[in-house]
């Protein structure tokens, strides 16, 4: 890890070395998740183009990947103390799966309108879980009071740099099987699957460019990038429920400057047609959040025209119901 020397205390930030590290923690735990093509997806694009499907990854999302490296890196003392987290749903639900796998008690704080099946994937892995209303305290002030009562270990959703180096091993799984590529993409909610990658990318397949994709509705890192001052959204009203958090981190917003080449948004309307497409033509049943970054390759075929193209598709945790509703109003 390498200190950036300028914060009081400085921040220890997570380096590629720490994402093949990682790597070694999660072979034969993790899943090795398949890297889909299409013809059709590539006639769309004119670009040459590889889905890497975290929707298969154990708990249904890339969020395992962070959350066991943070945990297994954890004391024994620290593992009896129990392992705290806040999330929307697909973070809960990696560190309840990893508490289970590793013999560790969790208490997940979730809101109280988070996809009804992300709550019960969270509690059926044996997690504890804690409803708040978004609309009034915050999560990070109820699991500071939690930490504070119970003795626990906080893994927060992204802005850790042991989760951050977790989640980067999806790009080197995605470089490593498809050879050099020309872009990476992800969503971008907090900004942890967006600094692993490119702490991965970068690398393992010189002269990548890195790009993040938020909704429109959440375009917090977005602003942040263009303007380098810190931005924030509260409680954004957009169908990408995984990418609703307020803010960039303290790890994620140097690493995001530092390594991220370009962010894009997208609309609702473009987010539902990717979703589209990856239902209905290759048959991926994907949550919202894991279509965006395809949604802004189809909007602008033309920035990526000739080019070979890495999607890292976050997860598949999705409402089959509010998904029926999505496709029936588009």
């Amino acid at each position: 890890m390498t200190d950036t020397g300028t914060l009081d205390p400085p921040l220890v930030l997570p380096t590629a070395d720490d994402v093949r590290a990682a790597a070694g923690r999660l072979r034969g735990v993790a899943n090795a998740t398949p890297v889909l093509t299409s013809r059709t997806l590539d006639a769309l694009a004119g670009a040459t183009v590889f889905l890497k499907c975290e929707s298969f990854q154990r708990g249904g999302a890339f969020k395992f990947r962070g959350a066991y490296n943070a945990v297994s890196k954890l004391s024994a003392e620290e593992r009896a103390r129990g392992v705290l987290a806040y999330s929307s749903g697909n973070h809960a639900q990696a560190v309840a799966l990893t508490g289970r796998l590793l013999g560790v008690k969790t208490v997940v704080v979730m809101p109280e309108d988070a996809p009804g099946p992300k709550i019960d994937g969270t509690r059926g892995y044996g997690a504890e879980v804690v409803l708040y209303d978004r609309h009034g305290r915050s999560r990070e002030e109820i699991a500071t009071e939690l930490q504070r009562e119970r003795g626990m270990t906080l893994i927060p959703p992204y802005d850790h740099p042991d989760v951050i180096a977790g989640q980067g091993t999806a790009a080197l799984e995605l470089i490593a099987e498809t050879g050099p590529l020309d872009v990476v993409m992800t969503p971008c909610g907090g900004g942890g699957l967006l600094s692993g990658t490119a702490l991965a990318a970068k690398p393992a397949s010189p002269g990548v460019h890195v790009v993040g994709v938020e909704p429109e509705l959440a375009d917090d890192a977005t602003r942040t990038f263009r303007t380098g001052a810190l931005q924030t959204v509260h409680n954004p009203p957009t169908i990408a429920d995984g990418l609703r958090t307020p803010s960039l981190g303290r790890y994620t917003l140097p690493l995001v400057r530092a390594n991220v080449d370009e962010m894009r948004t997208v609309s609702e309307r473009q987010i539902v047609e990717a979703l589209r497409f990856l239902w209905m033509r290759m048959k991926l049943v994907i949550e919202p959040s894991g279509a965006v970054p395809l949604a802004a390759l189809l909007a602008e075929p033309e920035a990526f025209r000739g080019r070979r193209v890495g999607i890292v598709i976050s997860g598949g945790n999705v409402d089959l119901a509010s998904a029926c509703e999505l496709f029936a109003a588009g």
